[in-house]
């Protein structure tokens, strides 16, 4: 672990962690996704070079060294399949309950998905349980 701690998400968003460094316009685009989404701020975006390419397990570890107060229950990740798909699908990587359960969803769900995790109105497994074949959170099915 290094000198800097995961971060810790402002007030009731989530945290969307930039993994992926290659290409800064996509990287906006992610941005300009999720804000668009709803016109709420549901993210508190990080973008650091310490993170480029940072594994699960990693995450997972340093989420587990941090205070109780400053452990991320759970981490949205723009990675490179972020950054290359036209739907901007964010890996949700759980840190906390199930550490390591992950799922993809499209910066169209994520303001909902952050919004019910933010105030603890969901769990993570709520939305995981929800997925495509593809691993793909995209609304609630009937």
């Amino acid at each position: 672990m290094t000198d800097m701690p995961l971060p810790v998400p402002e007030d009731l968003t989530s945290m969307v962690l930039r993994t992926d460094f290659g290409d800064e316009a996509a990287w906006l685009a992610v941005g300009t996704a999720i804000d668009e989404a709803d016109g709420h701020p549901h993210a508190t975006y990080v973008s650091h070079p310490r993170f480029a390419g940072m594994s699960i397990e990693t995450l997972i570890d340093e989420a587990s060294a941090a205070e109780d107060d400053d452990h991320p229950g759970y981490v949205f990740l723009a990675d490179a399949i972020t950054m290359t798909d036209p739907s901007v699908p964010l890996l949700a990587v759980d840190l906390h309950d199930e550490p390591g359960r992950q799922f993809r969803v499209p910066a169209q769900w994520y303001p909902e998905i952050s919004a019910n995790l933010s105030i603890a109105n969901m769990d993570f497994a709520d939305f995981a349980d929800e997925v495509d074949d593809s691993g793909t959170f995209r609304g609630w099915r009937d």
